[in-house]
Order: C-alpha cells, then structure tokens, then sequence
C-alpha cells in the first residue's frame, strides 16, 4: 500500500551549470508529495498523517523555506531537490513493515521529478 502526503515550501535558486533562464537567480513556490510504502498496523495506518506532517516540516520544510537552495543543495534542479528530500527522509520514516517509496518534486503545475527508492542504487 502507498500512503501519500503534499507539502509545499518557497525559495530562491539558481542553475550555475545551467545556460539559460535558470542560470540567474529565481524563485518557485516548489510542491513534493512523499510517498511512503508499507502494510497498515494494527490501528489501519500505514503511518499517522499527523507524524508524517511534523517530521516533514522539521526536517525538510523548515530548512527550505524561504531560502536560497543553492546554499543547501548542489545545482539544486528538480532531479536533486527530489534526491536531497528523499534522502533527509529515508532513515527517519523507515520502520519496521514501511519505507519511503518515491519522492515528486513539483517546480510549477506542469513540472515534476520523482526520486524513487531504487534510484539509490
């Protein structure tokens, strides 16, 4: 089973690898839904979305959030704001039956990239 959750946080970045509109310095309102995979326990959850929220907003949200990605995260495309969030997260959510799936990072309505457990490999 996959339990999903969206969160959103705003911030600056720039692409200095980049040439083109990226290259200078821009900001998102960025999207990303954290999927987790597990079997429900014995109270129907695969997690509490009350739990997922909280860990989320202190280990993620609250270090992105209005701030200047590139201090944070390398070349801080998509592709690698996805990563960097799937691997914040990988340890702490991890428990016994449940693991995080993927991660989908939304730069806009129409522009995403998904970060999945086995891109690690």
């Amino acid at each position: 089973m996959i339990l999903k959750r969206s969160f959103s946080f705003d911030a600056a970045h720039h692409l200095p690898r980049y040439k083109g509109r990226c290259e200078a310095l821009h900001g998102h309102t960025y999207r990303f839904t954290v999927a987790l995979q597990g079997s429900p326990d014995h109270e129907g959850m695969v997690m509490d979305f009350t739990e997922l929220k909280a860990l989320v907003r202190e280990l993620v949200v609250s270090r992105l959030d209005h701030t200047c990605l590139n201090d944070l995260i390398e070349q801080p495309t998509a592709e690698n704001i996805a990563r960097w969030i799937f691997q914040t997260l990988a340890e702490p959510l991890k428990a016994p039956g449940r693991s995080l799936a993927w991660v989908e990072v939304f730069e806009g309505p129409e522009s995403s990239a998904v970060f999945m457990a086995e891109d690690l490999r």
